[in-house]
């Protein structure tokens, strides 16, 4: 078993102590053990500002860009290694693991051309210069500058690679240093993602930092040009929001945290048609995908009452074919969920939506394979069936981070509609339909309430890879349960990491500070 180290104030660190135990979630055999007790994280955070912030303010946006170049390289270079400790420290199969890991070096490349694009600029202008006065000589311009501070990311154990990817990216490129705190349980991947890009020395000194064990006193070193952006539940994000610097020195806090994403099978679509088996597939994936664990995946589906039955036993059909079990087994298509504490508050959420709901598919044996017998932690994917969405509370409260879904019937577009906004602000619901009325009115009743929309039809259902994925041309996040939070959406997503400030004076100055001609 490995002793995993932390990578603070530009070199490697041992916490003291025995530290927490990080096991393979399939057979729960250790893999690694990791402490941060005794490092200076007040010390660390003040060697990202003082070493990694200057470093990347001093460069241009091009340059920056080639740094997340080189770091996309990296792990394309390793990517069959990362594939093989993602699948042992995630418990996730081969594609899933794909899925993380391709997303990271996905990311970082869309950024690093977003980099090379906006050239030789250090920071960005906000629209253009509007004049003030009563002659065109005296003006106003928004400039949007890199915060002198640095971007703290407390990820989720779900995408140890990609949510590393997606927030450095932004903030990186931004020209704000990182302080990464994967969650400790799958931390292994991000370690080893570190470890790679620390060899190759492809970043100057202080530009990211990795903590991979507890964070500890870590956010109340946090200062008022500082960031904080948090992935994960909404009762850890509620604990950071009322942290003394948040709340004395405005530090900037973006959070994701629950989603219950839906599913919107429209009226029109028929089934066996292009629509209808796309809108199956995108249910089917997202409750087995990650097995269940992806923030973006669909919890509820609705479907038009008079194809409800029909849609039920197309997705039961699909699910009896997965093979829940040890992801280097041969055969299985879905590994466990992620730790034990995990597998109890998903066996938890499906007592709940179980008692206001039927169960289609989840209730038969369940016996993962090529695992010791009682070992790893397993759940089956369950679906439950819900006549009326407006009788259901918890379905429309609770979101169940596994590998489950609840159908309901129903009857009017007013009806789904009032019903998907019950869900209290998501990241992302999605829309079937080949009737462009029907599409847009589903897409603007619901879409003040999410992050984001897809919109299929038989037009794009081949090529939309699914609400489930995150692309980084478009904004990830979303209001209320959601968090409230934005990241990503191209140069949107540097935003964050920015001061806009107004400065106003003589046109010629501001012209000749912005770069504006004429």
């Amino acid at each position: 078993m490995i002793v995993l180290s932390s990578y603070v104030s530009g070199t490697w660190k041992k916490g003291d102590g025995a530290g927490q135990v990080l096991v393979n979630p399939a057979t729960e055999e250790p893999l690694a053990e990791t402490s941060t007790r005794g490092i200076d994280l007040a010390a660390a955070l003040d060697f990202a500002r003082d070493e990694g912030g200057p470093a990347l303010r001093a460069l241009t946006f091009a340059e920056r860009g080639e740094l997340l170049r080189a770091m996309s390289r990296i792990i394309h270079q390793n990517r069959d290694h990362l594939l093989d400790v993602g699948m042992e420290s995630g418990g996730v199969t081969r594609s899933d693991a794909k899925f993380d890991v391709d997303g990271a070096m996905g990311t970082l490349a869309y950024y690093a051309d977003l980099g090379k694009e906006l050239g030789s600029r250090k920071w960005l202008t906000d629209g253009d210069a509007v004049q003030l006065g009563r002659s065109p000589r005296f003006v106003g311009h928004h400039l949007l500058l890199p915060r002198r501070g640095v971007a703290v990311h407390v990820n989720a154990f779900n995408f140890p690679a990609w949510g590393f990817g997606e927030k450095a990216a932004c903030a990186l490129l931004a020209g704000m240093p990182v302080f990464v705190k994967p969650a400790t349980s799958t931390a292994l991947l991000a370690h080893r993602i570190f470890e790679l890009i620390v060899e190759a020395k492809v970043l100057p000194e202080g530009v990211a930092s990795l903590l991979t064990g507890p964070a500890g006193d870590l956010v109340e070193h946090l200062r008022g040009e500082d960031v904080l952006s948090f992935t994960g539940g909404g009762s850890t994000a509620t604990t950071l929001r009322s942290v003394q610097p948040v709340v004395r020195d405005s530090v900037r806090v973006n959070v994701e945290a629950d989603s219950l994403n839906a599913a919107i099978l429209g009226a029109d679509v028929e089934p066996g048609s292009d629509t209808f088996n796309g809108f199956l597939r995108d249910v089917f994936r997202d409750m087995t995908q990650k097995t269940g664990q992806k923030c973006t995946a669909i919890r509820r589906v609705f479907v038009p009452r008079d194809r409800a039955a029909g849609v039920v036993e197309e997705l039961v059909e699909r699910l009896r074919g997965v093979v829940a079990g040890n992801p280097k087994t041969d055969g299985v298509t879905m590994g466990p969920v992620a730790t034990a504490a995990q597998a109890r508050d998903v066996k938890a959420g499906l007592e709940l939506l179980r008692a206001e709901s039927r169960v289609a598919f989840g209730d038969g044996p369940f016996e993962p394979v090529g695992v010791p017998a009682g070992k790893g932690f397993f759940v089956p994917p369950t679906l439950f069936v819900q006549e009326s969405a407006a009788a259901a509370k918890n379905a429309h409260a609770h979101e169940v981070f596994g590998p489950a879904a609840t159908v309901f019937a129903y009857d009017s577009t007013d009806e789904v509609i009032t019903q998907v906004r019950r869900g209290g602000g998501g990241l992302v619901s999605s829309v079937y339909a080949d009737d462009k009325a029907l599409a847009t009115e589903l897409v603007l009743g619901i879409g003040s309430s999410l992050g984001r929309v897809v919109a299929i039809s038989a037009k794009v259902v081949d090529q939309a890879p699914g609400p489930g994925t995150v692309l980084p041309q478009s904004i990830h996040g979303g209001p209320g349960r959601a968090g409230g939070g934005e990241e990503l959406g191209g140069v949107r997503g540097l935003g964050f990491y920015s001061q806009r400030v107004a400065v106003q004076g003589d046109r010629p100055f501001i012209d000749g500070l912005t770069g504006a001609k004429g």
